[in-house]
């Protein structure tokens, strides 16, 4: 499948080489580790973390043994990313508090075939709970959020790549290349923002017109983003690229409470 499906002057590979050059390090932490994901869907995920990057799992009648990264991205919150070797265009990102026992689970699927005007890829945002369902987790509980409406931000990948988000409202965002191969560059694209606690938001965007799609955590706190981006490259191979920027606020628009945006 060629890579280029909308009207761009650029392909992935233009931006994505060294977008995690502020990225946050993985971790060993959960190597002989087990964790029991239970989510609000009905899913069922036994992970059992064998070494730093080998994950065996099991969900229901499915299950294997494939590659995963760690990485810890807020006090006590893991991000845990796995791709797998049977069904390399989906890839699946937990989010877990091990204290508050709080879980998202982020499925991300690159469809075939004909989508016609919409991004190649969908994601499915899911709650959860660590460990025994049955025992009421505390803290809040991930959710969608309208707090990023409004905000301007600079996100800055490497030394030479940074761009300007724009937050329209609870379905769009628009991103602006400040800096790099792209510089002048726009876009408008579909996004995801949950809440996942006190300063921490988990967002995703699709791209319209190239097979992209990311999952990352924003850290308020430090004010760092870590994620990656899924993507179709000009090969047509699958690309979980892992990327990760500084973020700075520039600016927040309040509307009135009669003319919120959608």
């Amino acid at each position: 499948m060629p890579q280029k499906e909308g009207e761009t002057n650029y392909k992935y590979e233009d931006y994505a080489e060294d977008m995690a050059y502020h990225r946050l390090p993985t971790t060993d932490a959960l190597v002989n580790q087990e964790m029991k994901l239970t989510l609000d869907s009905g899913e069922v995920f036994d992970l059992q973390f064998a070494k730093a990057s080998e994950v065996d799992w099991k969900s229901g009648s499915k299950g294997g043994t494939d590659w995963y990264e760690a990485i810890l991205v807020a006090p006590n919150t893991y991000y845990i990313d796995m791709t797998f070797a049977q069904t390399p265009r989906e890839c699946r990102t937990f989010f877990v508090n091990t204290d508050s026992r709080r879980v998202l689970s982020i499925d991300t699927l690159m469809r075939e075939g004909d989508v016609g005007k919409e991004p190649r890829a969908v994601q499915d945002f899911v709650p959860g709970v660590l460990g025994d369902p049955s025992i009421p987790p505390t803290g809040m509980k991930p959710g969608p959020t309208r707090d990023l409406i409004g905000l301007r931000a600079l996100y800055t990948y490497n030394p030479n790549q940074c761009f300007e988000h724009i937050y329209l409202n609870g379905e769009r965002y628009a991103w602006h290349c400040v800096v790099g191969p792209l510089k002048g560059e726009s876009d408008v694209e579909l996004h995801i923002t949950y809440k996942f606690d006190v300063n921490q938001y988990v967002f995703s965007w699709r791209e319209f017109g190239l097979p992209v799609c990311t999952v990352f955590f924003h850290n308020w706190d430090q004010m760092k983003e870590t994620g990656k981006f899924f993507a179709i490259g000009e090969d047509g191979a699958i690309a979980n690229t892992p990327a990760g920027a500084l973020i700075r606020k520039l600016s927040v628009t309040f509307y009135p409470e009669e003319k919120q945006p959608l």
